[in-house]
């Protein structure tokens, strides 16, 4: 992978850059020595390194289990017990099911009701399993659905319901865990040191990730070499780094909002996990970079308008995937009734390619910022690359915003607020408060 921000220098100077070394390598000593805001949970900076051999092998028996014992698994979880998964499915799977795919089926991230049972209806007759992702077992939207899809298991299988459910939790100590040990559920570990959307990389998704069939020890490959790299390089040679330090430096003039956009549709939901990652980590003390997302070409005829003359509050990083899965030959047409015949013999992904430069050329005039991240292909390995880059970089931009990147407060006041109008015991009097407004 390599960043290029070339572009870039028509906003920042390099000596603007170069400026902001020392604040950078203070920012990588905290996350490294643990001295920082947040220092409790920073197990995420080294676990590709130290997850055991055991417990990759441990999620590989229960994946195979799964397989072998259901039709598809159902992942219960929200925010960062799901996205990350998510992404890694979206990213590593083909477009189009195949005769010998695995289904890896999603719920706890809503409460719609009619999302909820129709899942229900849909796996009323089909043999399943559930993996349940929560730290304590008690946040709503989870809690809720694993009330209802657990009841549907032990209707299915009675005593034997418990071969079905698999809980990836904090171990000895929550709801969730005490209610796995009494009912001899399988349990993989949360690391306490671990937030959930930095947890990718740990069982809440390598264990979903390997029962779909995705060889997670490439991902844990490509993560180890991107924290080789990214702990160890020098300032002006480190990716992350440069990444970090140049977005902290387009926000400081006035770039407020950034885009990930990609021309692979395989990546939307990676940048669903890459908003959770920035949204939770940066938005605080009325501070940070609002994060965003385009899939290019499809929202050049949406959003691209705006992108290129709206309000200049806006910067964007390209992941350029640059060897393509597969191919397609723009043939010649005796009538050309579409004009396309200039075309004739250049590959699809060329046309996508040349679509990308043509609009980093338009966007930059427009005073737009471009940063583009070049990815070999798709691929575990690189997915693992991709994630890591992605964590070492925001720990080190909060730190350069002097937030703290590690907590997410403010997710607690809708909570406190939604507990207080369902009438949640000892939040009497706040349901009162609301109930005036």
């Amino acid at each position: 992978m390599k960043l290029d921000y070339q572009s870039v220098l028509e906003f920042v100077r390099k000596s603007e850059i170069e400026s902001l070394r020392e604040d950078v390598e203070k920012a990588r000593d905290n996350l490294l020595n643990k001295t920082g805001a947040g220092n409790d949970f920073l197990g995420w900076v080294n676990y590709p390194r130290e997850i055991s051999v055991e417990e990759i092998k441990r999620i590989k028996e229960a994946a195979e289990g799964i397989r072998k014992s259901s039709d598809l698994l159902l992942v219960i979880g929200i925010g960062g017990s799901y996205l990350g998964a998510k992404a890694g499915l979206e990213m590593l799977k083909g477009y189009f099911p195949k005769e010998d795919d695995f289904p890896i089926l999603f719920i706890g991230h809503t409460l719609s009701s009619s999302y909820t049972k129709e899942l229900l209806d849909y796996l009323h007759d089909k043999d399943f399993s559930i993996n349940v992702i929560s730290k304590s077992g008690t946040t709503t939207e989870p809690a809720l659905a694993f009330r209802f899809f657990r009841q549907l298991l032990e209707e299915k299988y009675g005593e034997e319901h418990h071969k079905h459910i698999f809980v990836t939790t904090t171990l000895n100590k929550g709801a969730l865990y005490h209610l796995a040990i009494s009912k001899n559920y399988q349990v993989f570990s949360i690391p306490e040191d671990i937030g959930g959307r930095y947890s990718v990389l740990t069982p809440v998704g390598l264990l979903p990730l390997a029962s779909s069939g995705i060889d997670i020890e490439a991902i844990i490959e490509g993560a180890n070499q991107a924290l080789e790299k990214y702990q160890k390089q020098d300032f002006l040679e480190n990716d992350a780094l440069l990444y970090a330090a140049i977005r902290n430096l387009l926000y400081q003039k006035g770039k407020k909002i950034e885009i990930l956009v990609t021309y692979e549709p395989k990546l939307t939901f990676f940048s669903e996990w890459y908003k959770q990652l920035f949204g939770e980590s940066e938005g605080k003390d009325h501070k940070g970079i609002y994060p965003s997302s385009l899939v290019n070409t499809t929202d050049l005829h949406s959003l691209g308008q705006y992108v290129q003359d709206g309000e200049r509050i806006i910067f964007e990083t390209v992941l350029n995937i640059l060897e393509t899965e597969s191919d397609l030959i723009v043939h010649k047409e005796a009538d050309d009734f579409d004009g396309l015949n200039y075309l004739a013999g250049k590959s699809l992904d060329e046309v996508n390619k040349q679509a990308l430069k043509a609009t980093a050329i338009a966007h930059v005039e427009g005073g737009v910022p471009n940063l583009r991240l070049d990815v070999l292909k798709i691929n575990p390995h690189y997915f693992g690359q991709l994630v890591y880059f992605f964590m070492f970089a925001c720990g080190i931009s909060g730190y350069l915003l002097k937030v703290n990147p590690f907590n997410q407060e403010g997710v607690e006041a809708y909570k406190r607020n939604m507990f207080a109008l369902l009438g949640k015991p000892g939040y009497q009097k706040l349901r009162e408060e609301l109930e005036k407004k």
